[in-house]
């Protein structure tokens, strides 16, 4: 059997990590990796294959950046000629990136099955390019593979056969679970004992320079009473300099560059809280017990909120304002690990692969 798996943003490699190694546990699967090359950069891409101890890729498409219209359709064309050249059994994609929607489109037309890692998600934001990617991606696959009981109950009202559908857990706690021993150790000396945690990328939050000068003085604000460490995405970085928003160097507000998954996931574990946009860290602050203040008006992975430790805030600087007041008061949001984040998705999706 012969696996062919495509990635191409960084939260992808956390995902496919995981189900490599699970599948190089049976004999008789031959894998492939192709990496799209959507997001590429040597600092934020290259360590996370080292870190997470993914082998190369056999394939980069070097796709590169451009407007969502401009990857997708190089994705697709560049991704065909792979496909059919490699004749795959089996095809899994990763998340809700343009590059998971774009293999997809080319197995459906070449009737090659398609498994979709990380289905049945949903923020029921159309505005989210990643929306419309989850919708379509799911629509098309023949097994989806959901990493939490809501998915299935989504995927259900939107007219999914049954016998598709498999409940296996959630992926991304399987990298963490597997390396959080190893990333403890690269905690940094120096940290204060209590500290924020921030990071923020998404264009609706740092696009705009009103919400991002709120953003900023409220930090500034919070951070004498409770220091601040942002690792700042570029995107963001060249946003605030476009803006000309800088901070005073007070020395509790500590901006640093992108740091790598172990390095991350180290400080997430000591934060009191993080203060995040992004979708795979509400996850990992659930199952890690850390309090995460998400700044979206919605989320697709709404469990986070309804049993884990996540707070959604939106873009109400009130809202952000309250918590991160209860944070300093040392208030706790208490929260349950949801069912199957157990560390073991990947080997249920291996298994199922086999069968």
């Amino acid at each position: 059997m012969h696996i062919l798996h495509v990635v191409g943003a960084r939260p992808n490699f956390m995902k496919v990590a995981p189900v490599v190694r699970a599948l190089a546990r049976h004999s008789g699967v031959q894998q492939t990796i192709v990496h799209t090359g959507q997001h590429y950069d040597a600092n934020m891409s290259d360590v996370f294959f080292r870190e997470l101890e993914i082998p190369a890729p056999d394939v980069n498409l070097q796709v590169g950046s451009g407007s969502h219209a401009q990857q997708t359709a190089a994705i697709i064309s560049r991704f065909e000629a792979i496909v059919l050249d490699k004749k795959p059994d089996t095809v899994l994609v990763y998340g809700d990136v343009n590059s998971t929607v774009a293999a997809a489109l080319v197995c459906a037309k070449l009737e090659i099955c398609t498994g979709h890692v990380e289905a049945g998600l949903r923020s029921f934001d159309r505005t989210m390019p990643e929306e419309i990617n989850r919708l379509l991606t799911d629509q098309i696959s023949d097994l989806l593979f959901t990493p939490s009981q809501d998915g299935n109950e989504n995927l259900a009202r939107e007219g999914i056969a049954r016998n598709k559908v498999h409940l296996v857990g959630n992926v991304m706690i399987d990298t963490l679970v597997r390396l959080l021993p190893k990333a403890k150790a690269e905690m940094p000396s120096n940290l204060p004992e209590r500290f924020a945690l921030v990071t923020l990328h998404r264009p609706g939050n740092v696009d705009d320079p009103e919400f991002m000068r709120a953003v900023l003085k409220e930090l500034t604000d919070i951070s004498e009473a409770l220091p601040v460490l942002f690792p700042i995405h570029p995107r963001t970085k060249q946003r605030l300099a476009d803006f000309g928003l800088t901070v005073s160097a007070n020395g509790h507000l500590r901006f640093v560059e992108p740091l790598s998954y172990l390095k991350f996931l180290a400080l997430q574990t000591r934060a009191a809280v993080v203060i995040t946009d992004s979708g795979g860290i509400q996850e990992e602050t659930t199952y890690l017990g850390v309090r995460c203040i998400t700044v979206r008006e919605n989320t697709e992975r709404p469990i986070t909120a309804q049993i884990g430790t996540n707070v959604l805030v939106g873009r109400d600087m009130d809202a952000i304002r309250r918590e991160l007041r209860k944070v300093s008061r040392g208030e706790v949001k208490v929260g349950r690990v949801p069912e199957f984040w157990d560390g073991h998705a990947a080997e249920r999706i291996a298994d199922i692969l086999v069968k």
